[in-house]
């Protein structure tokens, strides 16, 4: 016991004796960062307390100035409520405010669906109706080689359609051809107001600008030329050139057109014009066989394409038609589907039915939009639009295709229908 206890007295004056291996100006360097460091952290200790404190007082003293606000307005709404003094600062919990706020919000704030398509309407309809800028383009017919020069000079006095996205415009271009040969369909007569036939187009060549990005008086220099045969064919050609903001998504927003017929000018020589931004519409390019039939059981929907028929032209042996459908139902978007590729003739035969699944009944809104698209089975080329038609009911009306396929229910009703582009 002796022994042990000796050498634990003999340990510790071991430890006694032991030392840093470091000369005296490193160990006082050390002592005084460590000090240093000791008296920041105590400097920012009392200043996290005494802001604590003066927030404190302040909430009392702002609780006594609204009970003090709220004992005056007690005295003054009794003898005259003309007077308003000066405003108050309110305290309250925050939790029971977030409360307060989210029913409010849920019941009273948040609108309808009905309110939200209703406001979406009138604002396509405000965006359709205000319409903006001039385009400048010069336009020529070379008679030696027999085709049409068009140049895209400049857009100008364009609107940015939101603060927080940038404008990017482009100009789409369309050579239109007729040969004044009306088609009776009755769809388009109802959606042009006119009580005359609509007269169908042919598409002679597409071609776009390039995009300049951030500007509303873009400068593009672009020219493109299309062959024509005869000089006499300029007399059943329209000039349509459409000023486009791109969109990576393909869903470029129209923010004006221009119309030309070639007809009424004499371009034997460059002629130079700028026309006004108008409202943009649809010239009819076809027209389509559609069958609707409703399973109100089986909440289901039969969308059959029967027949498309477009203008006189000369067709190409590869060339193929192709539908896709798509349905929306009380603002629910259904995946589309997609037909075969039929060869393209004049009148093109596809009677094929495509079904969908309803997600609920009633049917308060329901749109059908059959686009149809042209491609070439010999070569790997990018599809092209043809054109679209649009069947449907809204809240407030509906289409006759659609009120009749409703009055008969389980059977398939077919109606001809415009091809719009």
């Amino acid at each position: 016991m002796e022994l042990d206890s000796f050498v634990y007295f003999d340990g510790l004056s071991a430890a006694g004796d032991l030392t840093m291996p470091f000369p005296d100006t490193v160990k006082y360097c050390i002592l005084g960062i460590s000090v240093t460091l000791l008296l920041l952290a105590l400097g920012i200790l009392a200043w996290q307390v005494f802001r604590c404190c003066s927030q404190k007082y302040t909430t009392y003293m702002r609780q006594d100035t609204v009970n003090n606000d709220q004992l005056y307005s007690d005295k003054k709404s009794g003898t005259a409520r003309i007077y308003s003094g000066a405003p108050s600062t309110r305290v309250e919990n925050v939790n029971t405010e977030v409360r307060r706020l989210s029913r409010c919000l849920s019941q009273a704030s948040l609108p309808s669906s009905g309110s939200v398509q209703a406001d979406g309407e009138m604002e396509e309809q405000a965006n359709n109706t205000k319409v903006e800028g001039t385009l400048r383009f010069s336009i020529y017919y070379d008679q030696l080689q027999s085709q049409l020069v068009v140049t895209v000079l400049q857009v100008e006095g364009l609107l940015e359609q939101s603060p927080t996205r940038i404008l990017q415009p482009f100009v789409k271009l369309r050579l239109m051809w007729s040969n004044s040969e009306e088609v009776e369909v009755e769809e388009c007569i109802d959606e042009e107001g006119e009580g005359t036939a609509p007269v169908l187009w042919k598409v002679l060549q597409e071609c776009r600008t390039r995009i300049v990005k951030g500007s509303c008086n873009p400068l593009f220099g672009d020219q493109f030329s299309c062959p024509l045969l005869e000089e006499k064919q300029l007399h059943h050609i329209n000039l349509r050139m459409e000023v486009r903001d791109f969109d990576k998504f393909s869903r470029h927003s129209v923010l004006g057109e221009v119309r030309v017929p070639l007809g009424q000018l004499n371009i034997s020589y460059p002629l130079e014009l700028q026309e006004d931004l108008m409202i943009p519409q649809k010239d009819l390019v076809g027209k389509v066989l559609l069958s609707l039939r409703i399973l109100p059981t089986s909440r289901r929907l039969e969308v059959g394409l029967l027949k498309v028929r477009t203008a006189h032209s000369e067709i190409s042996s590869d060339a193929a038609l192709y539908a896709r459908i798509s349905v929306q139902c009380n603002q629910s978007k259904l995946r589309y589907q997609k037909t075969s590729a039929v060869a393209r003739c004049l009148v093109t035969v596809f009677n094929e039915v495509a079904m969908f699944s309803l997600p609920e009944f009633p049917l308060e809104q329901c749109k059908i939009l059959v686009s149809v698209y042209e491609m070439r089975t010999a070569k790997r080329s990018p599809k092209h639009l043809i054109g679209q038609l649009t069947v449907g009911k809204e809240k407030s009306s509906e289409d006759k295709h659609w009120s009749v396929m409703m009055c008969s229910v389980r059977q398939p009703i077919a109606k001809w229908h415009g091809l719009l582009i």
